[in-house]
């Protein structure tokens, strides 16, 4: 005796390869372009974040010269702080990063007088409203002259104006050479 198929009828199986296949390719599609998507949107984000830092808040600067030494030496990298002055104005002995207006450079430089005050540079000697500077950040014995060298000079920050002085004053191009400063090209605060 045989034993005979239970079911007569033939039974097929239809493929789902095809389909199977094609959500695949969709799913691997959809996860590529997503993956796509965050990627730009994160370099996107992240741009803007540097660039309101930057541009507001905080950013490196390197020192390019002798004018300030020996506070500041040649090639070193410092923060300049420019979110303090959103906040309030720059202040006597603040060594600041501004925009020289004849040049268009930065410049590094120490606050000596703000607005309403008046300098006198005589006889190598810095005096701010009358009374002699205490400038114990320079080295012994250093004077501070006049373009002219050895002349008198008499100065008067007006509104909004900023009297500045690099610490190195035999090379330093400051406000001696270019006057005052206006408060919109002081970029902000070095901080040491």
């Amino acid at each position: 005796m045989t034993a005979e198929p239970i079911c007569s009828e033939r039974i097929t199986f239809k493929s789902d390869a095809p389909r199977f296949r094609e959500s695949r390719l969709k799913k691997f599609a959809v996860g590529v372009f997503t993956g796509l998507f965050q990627c730009a949107a994160i370099t996107i984000l992240a741009v803007g974040v540097y660039w309101v830092v930057s541009r507001n808040l905080y950013q490196s600067v390197q020192v390019d010269g002798p004018s300030m030494d020996p506070t500041l030496r040649n090639a070193e990298k410092y923060i300049l702080n420019r979110w303090v002055y959103h906040v309030r104005d720059p202040r006597p002995n603040e060594i600041v990063v501004l925009k020289d207006p004849q040049d268009s450079v930065y410049e590094v430089k120490r606050v000596i007088a703000t607005a309403g005050q008046s300098v006198y540079i005589k006889k190598g000697r810095v005096y701010v409203d009358g009374k002699l500077l205490d400038e114990a950040y320079l080295e012994p014995l250093t004077k501070t002259y006049a373009p002219e060298k050895n002349g008198d000079e008499f100065v008067c920050c007006g509104r909004n104006q900023y009297f500045v002085l690099g610490d190195n004053r035999g090379v330093s191009r400051d406000s001696r050479y270019f006057g005052p400063v206006r408060r919109e090209n002081i970029m902000g605060k070095l901080v040491l």
